[in-house]
């Protein structure tokens, strides 16, 4: 198996970030001219991302400091996608967030009441902490095992965030198996890719069927499932987690539509435009 590249155009694009779209704070090849011609082209442009770390007003200033200006209302990521849900689902509930400033934020100008008191919390939210501690162990441990009252949802199911040269950070996840392994609770809600809910937020507004978009990332659990649930195409980069052996390992239904190994290969028409692979690095 080999890369596998698109012969036209879809109604709309989705697109991951990290790894996908850049790596740290670089473009990744030919990011800049693929997103530059969609725009050209009037085709709708969104970005995903299961990081909560950062609220997607950061995620503008970031990509406009790359070169890729971006209206807020273009990205959606977990930090959105959390706090809807529990408006949604859990209006008047109590959560005690296992998270970083942007999500505490969000969930405070939601009016969600945030607590440290085990015996009145509803919800434990894990997600993405880079100050995680046994303290927030304990309180979760507490509100979960010791009161039975709250249940565990997360806002990805991510077990590490890629960094440049091949390194990385522990992700939700591994914050996820700490709870669940002391508790013995499971947790019963991801709100992040591969939920579906990602793709009804990104494309809220557009008059669009899913099933003509395509999601365009790096991972096969979270980007490519994505598109599976959603009932869209997908093309995974290889710049980022998942790689052709990965492709190979994974059932078929659940393989992507296109395999890249470079995202600007979603561009059918490299000759009409005059693009090679050597004009362009970013």
């Amino acid at each position: 198996m080999g890369p596998i590249a698109p012969t036209g155009f879809h109604d709309a694009y989705l697109f991951d970030l990290d790894g996908t779209i850049y790596l740290g704070d670089d473009l990744l090849p030919g990011a800049r001219r693929l997103i530059e011609e969609l725009r050209r082209r009037g085709i709708p442009v969104r970005f995903l991302s299961n990081n909560p770390t950062k609220a997607p007003a950061q995620y503008a200033e970031k990509l406009e400091r790359l070169g890729l200006a971006t209206p807020v209302g273009d990205i959606a990521n977990t930090v959105a996608t959390m706090t809807n849900w529990l408006v949604s689902n859990h209006p008047g509930a109590t959560v005690f967030p296992i998270a970083e400033r942007p999500l505490i934020d969000a969930l405070t100008q939601a009016g969600i009441r945030i607590s440290e008191d085990p015996a009145e919390i509803d919800i434990v939210i894990a997600s993405y902490d880079r100050g995680f501690t046994y303290e927030k162990l304990q309180i979760a441990f507490d509100a979960i095992w010791f009161h039975r009252r709250a249940i565990l949802v997360a806002t990805n199911p991510d077990r590490y965030c890629p960094f440049p040269g091949g390194r990385g950070e522990p992700d939700c996840a591994a914050i996820v198996a700490a709870i669940e392994a002391c508790t013995g609770a499971t947790c019963q809600q991801i709100v992040g890719k591969p939920d579906p809910s990602m793709v009804t937020q990104a494309l809220a507004g557009l008059e669009v069927d899913p099933s003509r978009c395509v999601m365009v990332g790096d991972r096969l659990c979270t980007d490519i499932e994505l598109a599976v649930r959603a009932g869209m195409s997908s093309a995974l980069v290889l710049t980022g987690d998942s790689t052709l052996d990965d492709v190979l390992a994974t059932p078929e239904a659940h393989r992507p539509t296109y395999i890249l190994e470079r995202i600007d290969r979603l561009i059918p028409s490299w000759d009409e435009l005059g693009w090679t692979a050597d004009d362009e690095t970013r």
